[in-house]
């Protein structure tokens, strides 16, 4: 899951560089917009985009691709 926020620049950066991942892997990219989600935005609103692999950070701010491809299992 990717947790973005309209207009956030760093998460218009982080959407191809994580749904390519996860292409990779073979599984669908959800993405999660903060600002729907009340849940969301009390955890996260501060800190988008965030990389959510099973409901486990993985990264926040910036895609941290080599955490992003050991979390889906890709080498």
């Amino acid at each position: 899951m990717l947790v973005t926020r309209q207009g956030c620049h760093l998460c218009e950066q982080a959407e191809p560089v994580v749904a390519a991942l996860a292409a990779r892997a073979g599984v669908a990219l959800a993405l999660a917009p903060v600002d729907d989600d009340p849940e969301l935005q009390a955890r996260w609103s501060d800190h988008v985009p965030v990389v959510l692999v099973d409901g486990v950070e993985v990264c926040r701010w910036w895609v941290d691709e080599p955490a992003v491809r050991r979390a889906l299992g890709l080498r």
